[in-house]
């Protein structure tokens, strides 16, 4: 299990790294800003994109190609994005309508396989970006992903101390 939460906090910091990348441009170059989603275009706000640009000292070089790397994925992201959010919704008429077991099931392996998509369409994107990086900022990266995980695992051991005991049987 530890590798699987290891490979998912890398994907998020190369999500947050594209996202800062994409976003951190000059005020005058700056577009007109997208409304904000429940979750985010791309799922991380403009203060985390920022952060890894100004982390990692990335280059206008870096910056621009990324933003490009972004650009170029947005058009193949965007669908799954819609897609997955309508079938989220579509399954909402059964938690609060009647229950359908059989639509239900066609409905999840619908949301399964454009989750299947989103994943390898953005551990695409992080290895593009990531490929961009020089040997120091990948490794500077890295150590800021390790203190990350450690920080995550201080605070569900944190949890997992102060949740409550079970009641005892008798």
């Amino acid at each position: 299990m530890k590798p699987i939460r290891f490979r998912l906090l890398i994907a998020a910091a190369a999500v947050l790294l594209g996202t800062a990348l994409a976003q951190s441009q000059t005020a005058t170059d700056a577009p007109e800003p997208k409304p904000v989603h429940a979750h985010g275009e791309w799922g991380m706000g403009r203060e985390h994109m920022g952060f890894f640009a100004k982390s990692l000292n990335l280059t206008d070089d870096q910056k621009a190609q990324m933003k490009t790397i972004m650009q170029k994925e947005h058009a193949s992201m965007k669908p799954l994005m819609q897609q997955m959010r309508q079938t989220h919704e579509a399954l909402r008429q059964y938690e609060q309508g009647t229950f359908d077991e059989a639509k239900v099931r066609v409905l999840a392996a619908q949301q399964a396989q454009a989750h299947i998509e989103m994943t390898i369409a953005q551990t695409r994107i992080h290895n593009e970006m990531f490929q961009l990086l020089t040997p120091e900022q990948q490794t500077q990266l890295k150590t800021m992903q390790a203190r990350h995980e450690a920080r995550m695992q201080e605070r569900m051991q944190q949890h997992a101390n102060q949740a409550p005991a079970a009641p005892e049987q008798q």
